[in-house]
């Protein structure tokens, strides 16, 4: 049986609970305020500090992807326990960070399979997970692929933000960019389309209407009923991000549920008070 290990990037939002759980091995990002420059691991720059400094800043933030030279790196470190490395990422279309991974996969001995998430925060990080539990249920690396590039398909991240400012001054608003004009007290409900931009999925008028949409919006992709796992991720807004999750989980059987913080990077481009939901379907291994 081949050796696995995985890899996914700090946009995962991925907690420690779940690092330790599955063996996972997280590279960070770079997040810029002016001059300075902090890695996006939860201990050069935390998301509280973050959230903080975003407020307070007179500097929008910036991010930037790893090297492949900082690819290059981690591969050769995990070749030595590692026969094949699995290597999953933030949307091509959010980030370059696969790009660096594609760079470096050839630079090593060590076989490496980068996959395109297509997604960023959780999806991401469920995505990886799924990788590591089916590398520890014996799979070979390239059915691991089929399997992820098989769920992503069926995987859904529907999120709303307080403002767009943040979106549209980091230049990720992609295809929600028609959302710019619209009037006071209209809250955006954007998505992560299939092909990785970040798009449109509804507007609502007021924030109580928000929740609501968002709990239909996984009902109209996965039946009441349904085995799943969700994600609840937020900036900033654990209170909303617990309702939202009670209010899901009513309609499922979920086989896992946790909420988890956006992170610096994410979060320098959806702004504080964003919350979202993901949901794909539970794959027994």
């Amino acid at each position: 049986m081949a050796r696995i290990k995985v890899v996914t990037d700090s946009t995962s939002d991925m907690l420690p609970e779940q690092v330790s759980k599955y063996g996972i091995k997280v590279i960070p990002l770079n997040v810029h305020f002016g001059d300075e420059v902090y890695k996006d691991d939860g201990i050069d720059l935390t998301a509280e500090q973050f959230y903080h400094k975003l407020t307070t800043s007179p500097n929008m933030p910036r991010t930037s992807q790893p090297s492949a030279g900082e690819f290059m790196e981690l591969y050769q470190e995990l070749a030595a326990d590692a026969d094949e490395i699995v290597s999953i990422h933030i949307s091509g279309k959010l980030s370059g960070t696969i790009s660096s991974a594609e760079t470096a996969r050839g630079m090593v001995d060590v076989k490496v399979h980068t996959i395109d998430s297509l997604f960023a925060s959780q999806a991401c990080a469920r995505l990886a997970i799924l990788a590591a539990r089916a590398a520890a249920a014996g799979m070979a690396g390239d059915d691991i692929v089929a399997l992820v590039e098989r769920v992503r398909e069926q995987t859904m991240l529907v999120f709303s933000v307080d403002t767009l400012e943040y979106l549209q001054k980091n230049g990720r608003i992609g295809r929600a960019q028609a959302l710019l004009g619209s009037i006071m007290q209209v809250k955006p409900i954007l998505k992560v389309d299939p092909e990785g931009y970040v798009a449109t999925y509804d507007k609502v008028r007021g924030k109580s209407r928000v929740q609501p949409r968002v709990v239909a919006a996984a009902l109209e992709r996965f039946p009441e009923g349904s085995k799943v796992e969700i994600s609840i991720i937020h900036a900033n807004a654990a209170d909303r991000a617990a309702e939202l999750r009670e209010a899901v989980r009513v309609h499922y059987d979920v086989a896992e549920s946790v909420i988890a913080p956006i992170g610096p990077v994410i979060g320098a481009h959806a702004g504080p008070g964003a919350v979202g939901l993901i949901v794909l379907p539970w794959v027994e291994l």
